[in-house]
């Protein structure tokens, strides 16, 4: 197949103009060729849009530990021009949690729509103080023995840990997990102090920065400083426009230059739905008719109903350049959790996942490995 005049922005993010060609699956050749193919004059290929935090959409979760949840969620990210996500847990008994990874496991290869990455366990080794959402009745400390458990129930695919420092001594458990996963400083009411141990022996990232963390304040700079500061740390950012201030975007996005930033959803199952009452993790979420964001009965925002998409559309509201906002949605989630080598850009022998755009920036076709997705 081949796609003939558009627009695109290659492995190094440059705007170039000419034809994409793809062979089973991956991009085979780009620039100019002189066979017929599809003309998308007007039109403009990005990478497909990566979510390694996502809880659920369209009525699923994942924790509900159904083959039709992960469905509705695969498909209205494909939809949404996302080609590739890391379901996400909430802080659940291990009994629970065994049988949710056990069942992403058997489904990882066959899924219809956006593709698996691997999982993302948010929680349960958080702290208490810093529970956000999650359910407080199994919030506990981290053992190695216990992530090696859920690990095997994943097969091997547990991509990313959120986890609190401070709320154990973690310091073996950080080394061990790093084996096998990326360890992310989250849900936390850690000091800068515990923090930057957390990142020197070997966390690379800070799940939601500012949401369920120590805030970074001029004598006692949290988790927030810690992650600004340490080059090796990718930051989660949710971008609805309600989590951040998009001041705080601005700035966070001029502290952490093209590479560090990693866009998230940390949607739930009422994304994509209407107004209503929703489950998130065993609690009652409540979206009103604002449809801004979801929040438990007292008003804590418990997660998003956004996608990425969207919030690539956000940063450019909010005055982040183009190449930015695309890598953050891009390349940089697929580098924070090692994918990069095959998913994340528009580069000969990568896996062919891009979105093809129009003039108003609206989804006009979505490649997922190069299929298109929905015909």
């Amino acid at each position: 197949m081949i796609l003939k005049n558009l627009t695109y922005y290659d492995e190094n993010f440059q705007k170039q103009t000419g034809d994409i060609v793809i062979e089973n699956g991956k991009f085979a050749a780009l620039g100019k060729t002189d066979a017929p193919g599809l003309d998308m004059q007007a039109c403009t290929a990005v990478p497909g849009f990566i979510d390694t935090h996502i809880h659920g959409a369209a009525g699923g979760d994942f924790c509900d530990c159904s083959a039709e949840s992960l469905q509705k969620i695969a498909a209205y990210l494909a939809k949404n021009g996302v080609t590739a996500f890391c379901p996400t847990t909430m802080t659940l008994g291990e009994e629970a949690l065994t049988s949710i990874l056990s069942l992403g496991d058997r489904l990882a290869d066959t899924l219809p729509g956006a593709r698996m990455l691997g999982f993302h366990l948010e929680g349960p080794f958080i702290a208490l103080s810093k529970k956000g959402a999650q359910n407080p009745a199994y919030v506990r400390p981290g053992t190695s023995a216990e992530f090696d458990r859920l690990n095997d129930a994943a097969g091997g695919r547990v991509k990313i840990i959120t986890m609190a420092p401070e709320a154990f001594d973690s310091r073996d458990f950080i080394t061990h997990v790093c084996t096998w996963a990326h360890v992310s400083v989250g849900h936390t009411a850690a000091s800068y102090e515990e923090a930057a141990a957390a990142y020197r022996q070997g966390a690379d990232r800070a799940t939601h920065l500012f949401n369920a963390m120590t805030p970074l304040q001029h004598r006692a700079p949290g988790v927030v400083g810690a992650a600004l500061e340490n080059d090796s740390v990718f930051c989660e950012l949710i971008c609805d426009g309600y989590h951040l201030a998009p001041a705080v975007v601005r700035t966070v996005f001029k502290t952490l230059g093209r590479d560090r930033a990693v866009v998230v959803s940390d949607s739930m199952k009422a994304a994509g739905l209407a107004p209503g009452k929703y489950d998130l993790g065993g609690q009652d979420v409540f979206v009103d008719e604002k449809q801004d964001v979801a929040r438990l009965g007292d008003g804590t925002i418990a997660a998003s109903i956004t996608n990425v998409f969207q919030e690539f559309k956000n940063l450019l509201s909010f005055g982040i350049d183009f190449e930015t906002a695309l890598r953050a949605c891009t390349i940089n989630p697929a580098r924070s959790v090692g994918c990069d080598a095959f998913t994340g850009s528009i580069a000969v022998g990568k896996d062919a996942d891009l979105v093809i755009l129009n003039d108003r920036l609206e989804i006009e076709q979505v490649y997922i490995k190069g299929e298109r997705y929905g015909g």
